[in-house]
């Protein structure tokens, strides 16, 4: 029982600060409405707590810059003292030139970020600075060598790049003309089959129509073809024959024997003229079946 007590102090004394914070940060302005609970509780007491210690922080840091600032003010006022009581200068008394560098002198220990305007503060400050500086050289020469590098590998780059443009230009034109020609020549193959398909279907229609009106077998292609052969040898053959009876025809000797050699082989050439002459009539027969 004390325990809840205490808990419910401790959630009022919560809330109490909670509604403290609120309406020191919004003001005047209506505080947002939002659903309590431990847990939103517990977050807003964690977010004032964080903003009062950083509140105090805050306050701290402005104590601290008042006190450097009256010290500054102190210093320079013991320091305008000085130089009117050992060589009676102020201020007010410096030319238009003195205060100028005076101005400079400032703006120099600012910007050195010394504490005073002594030639030991300055000294330091100026070495450091150089020092910075010859770093800061050394950097750029760094810099401005990897930048040539870069430059010229980004030429190289380019100069390659517009090889290889070049290259993929006159590759695409090579191919576009392949293609062109390939294109011809399937196109040409497909004429070809087409018309290949067309006269063996008509080669095979006509034999057909031949086979049906009885043509016989020994007048097809293939037989006239072996036919042709035979009657080229047959020729071949008949020459020699032809050679030999005009041989017997010069000869002046026994006129008897002569004269029957002269029939043996007129027989004889009668015989393959004869034989000549079927094969060339049965030739000619073909193209008249053909037109009937």
């Amino acid at each position: 029982m004390e325990e809840s007590e205490e808990e419910r102090k401790e959630v009022e004394e919560k809330a109490e600060k909670i509604a403290s914070w609120l309406k020191k940060i919004f003001g005047d302005q209506p505080i947002p409405k939002y659903e309590v609970n431990p847990r939103t509780t517990d977050i807003l007491y964690h977010l004032s707590e964080c903003n009062r210690a950083r509140d105090r922080d805050v306050s701290l840091v402005i104590e601290d810059l008042k006190q450097k600032a009256r010290e500054y003010k102190s210093e320079a006022k013991y320091l305008q003292d000085f130089l009117m009581e050992s060589v009676n200068l102020s201020f007010t008394s410096l030319s238009s030139i003195g205060n100028s560098y005076l101005n400079a002198l400032v703006d120099s220990a600012l910007v050195l970020e010394t504490k005073d305007t002594s030639l030991a503060s300055f000294i330091p400050a100026v070495n450091s600075l150089a020092a910075d500086l010859f770093r800061t050289k050394a950097r750029n020469e760094d810099m401005e060598m990897e930048l040539s590098k870069l430059g010229k590998n980004l030429t190289a780059t380019l100069i390659l790049e517009k090889c290889l443009r070049e290259d993929l230009k006159k590759a695409e034109l090579h191919l576009s003309t392949e293609k062109a020609k390939v294109d011809s020549r399937i196109s040409n193959i497909d004429f070809l089959k087409a018309k290949s398909d067309d006269l063996r279907l008509r080669i095979k229609a006509a034999e057909e129509q031949l086979s049906a009106r009885g043509m016989d077998a020994s007048l097809s292609h293939q037989s006239l073809m072996a036919l042709s052969e035979k009657l080229a040898e047959l020729k071949q053959q008949t020459a020699p024959l032809k050679k030999k009876l005009e041989s017997y025809l010069d000869l002046m000797p026994n006129p008897s024997l002569a004269q029957v050699k002269i029939e043996e082989a007129k027989r004889e050439l009668n015989f393959v003229d004869a034989e000549l002459t079927k094969k060339v009539d049965m030739m000619e027969l073909l193209p008249d079946q053909s037109k009937r």
